[in-house]
């Protein structure tokens, strides 16, 4: 059995309420303030990138090779995808895998003997029409789903299955099953899908020169060999991958901290990235166009640089204050303590906002499994 389906993943659920305490100011729905700010930072970090060098995209075309797609379409069949609303804005699927291979693997240390490429963060980025504010929905990688038939990158199927844990579904299957039971699940038609592979921002973080961020807790990991003292580090790439990927120095262990100082790596990294002068050096835009794309796997609309710059302007309008993460209301299993399970009405609550472009109702941020 993989790391990802161990009951440590779901203790992470259980125990994120004691483990938050004492680390900084709350607000009112008991989620610590400094979360806020990390919006939607999956994905959009890349998707960003893009734009803020997009009037010298021109010079980046022989990078879109670099760029890997998947065909989503091709492997599912359009009479059982939601119906596309025409207020329903754009719906992306953003995730965030861990490939174990690779010799900077070996170095860290942070194998454990666990091969391929693991879905380790999940977001439904939800853009209203008018593209002016955002809202993120975080599905844990523990909660129990069903998990309908499939088709396989090999052509084959694989029959559907319930309760399995969500996280499963992309090493066993492949993102466009993702997509899938994602659909299946919310009733929300996604439009575009993302995924980012933590490996490739090692590269993509000595390019712009590190990332500054800020530990409330000492960090000590003899597994990734990463050992940070509460305050501000800057990390080159290494530190970086051992950065996202630690989770034995933060808290119970559990992996429900690491997905946190992902979602805080990303968000420091947008800003790192925002400070840099891209038109200014195209020398260094274009290492850092490199590395970007490397990490970068899209649908197949949007697997070029032009496709992304394009989309990219289309978002212009958004503003990254008023963005929102917020994570899918979930309940303790009844039968299995170390899972979670979608909690209803919260959550039918909160997908059915995303699908009307509605406004999300405050009980619908709220996770019975967390004490709200």
């Amino acid at each position: 059995m993989s790391e990802d389906a161990t009951p440590s993943g779901g203790r992470a659920s259980r125990r994120n309420s004691s483990r938050t305490k004492g680390r900084g100011k709350t607000g009112a729905d008991g989620r610590p303030k400094r979360r806020r700010g990390l919006k939607i930072a999956l994905g959009i970090v890349l998707v960003l990138l893009i734009a803020a060098g997009g009037t010298v995209y021109w010079m980046y075309r022989d990078l879109d090779g670099n760029i890997k797609a998947v065909d989503i379409d091709s492997k599912l069949d359009e009479k059982e995808r939601p119906e596309k609303l025409p207020t329903s804005g754009q719906n992306i699927l953003v995730l965030g895998s861990d490939s174990r291979a690779g010799a900077e693997n070996k170095a860290l240390g942070g194998g454990g003997g666990v091969s391929g490429a693991r879905s380790d963060t999940a977001m439904v980025v939800h853009i209203p029409e008018g593209r002016t504010e955002a809202v993120a929905v975080s599905i844990p990688r523990d909660t129990l789903v069903t998990r309908p038939e499939c088709v396989k990158n090999d052509g084959s199927t694989m029959k559907s299955a319930e309760r399995v844990m969500f996280n499963s579904v992309y090493s066993q299957v492949g993102p466009a099953c993702v997509v899938k039971t994602v659909e299946k699940m919310s009733g929300v038609r996604i439009d575009h899908y993302l995924e980012i592979n933590f490996a490739g921002f090692k590269g993509l973080v000595d390019a712009i020169g590190g990332v500054t961020v800020k530990v409330d807790e000492p960090i000590k990991d003899s597994a990734t060999g990463l050992n940070l003292t509460a305050g501000t580090h800057k990390l080159d790439g290494t530190q970086s991958l051992a950065f996202v990927r630690t989770r034995h120095g933060i808290g119970d262990g559990s992996d429900l901290g690491r997905i946190g100082l992902q979602q805080q790596f990303l968000f420091a990294l947008l800003k790192e990235v925002k400070k840099q002068d891209l038109l200014g050096s195209p020398t260094k835009s274009y290492k850092i166009a490199s590395a970007a794309t490397e990490s970068l796997t899209t649908d197949s609309s949007l697997a070029s640089l032009t496709s992304l710059a394009e989309f990219a302007r289309s978002m212009n309008g958004v503003d990254p204050s008023t963005m929102e993460t917020i994570m899918l209301p979930v309940a303790y299993d009844t039968v299995d303590p170390n899972r979670v399970v979608a909690a209803h009405p919260q959550s039918d609550d909160l997908w059915k906002a995303i699908r009307t472009d509605a406004t999300i109702p405050e009980s619908a941020k709220k996770s019975p499994a967390t004490g709200g």
